[in-house]
């Protein structure tokens, strides 16, 4: 039995909302300690850390805002999950860890990787009925309420 398109939307509303609330809070904390979030991007070894930083407010808070209204969903969840691809061998490398720090990175990087997973999914399948993509009658969000 299939769910119903009420709760594919409520559930997909949900999946974007949960996703979001990692990026969001994220991307506002990163703009008052900007100069501390430079400082470590550049003790990583990452050219242009000042540039490196703007780069991931913007992405973290302005492609998360997107995401959880579900405006350009698609292309918001596609770049997301492009930074988080490039940024988590950089900052979650575990096996260039120390032994006791190497659990704790193994597990961000793989928890990064299902996160790039659940992006995709959004990339898949767009934003659901619930989303300014649904409203505006997306073509994937029409196509996505007729039964299978």
């Amino acid at each position: 039995m299939q769910p119903s398109t009420t709760t594919q939307d409520a559930l997909t509303l949900a999946g974007r909302a949960l996703i979001a609330l990692l990026f969001i809070p994220a991307g506002w904390g990163k703009i008052g300690g900007f100069a501390g979030l430079a400082g470590y991007i550049a003790s990583k070894g990452v050219p242009l850390p000042e540039a490196a930083a703007a780069i991931a407010i913007v992405a973290e808070l302005g492609l998360g805002l997107m995401l959880l209204l579900g405006w350009k969903a698609r292309l918001a969840a596609a770049g997301l999950a492009v930074f988080v691809a490039v940024i988590t061998p950089i900052f979650h490398n575990f096996w260039a860890m120390p032994a006791a720090q190497q659990m704790m990175q193994q597990q961000a990087f793989y928890k990064n990787l299902a996160i790039v997973g659940g992006l995709l999914v959004v990339v898949a399948f767009g934003a659901g009925g619930w989303s300014l993509d649904g409203r505006r009658g997306d073509a994937y969000a029409a196509r996505a309420r007729k039964p299978a």
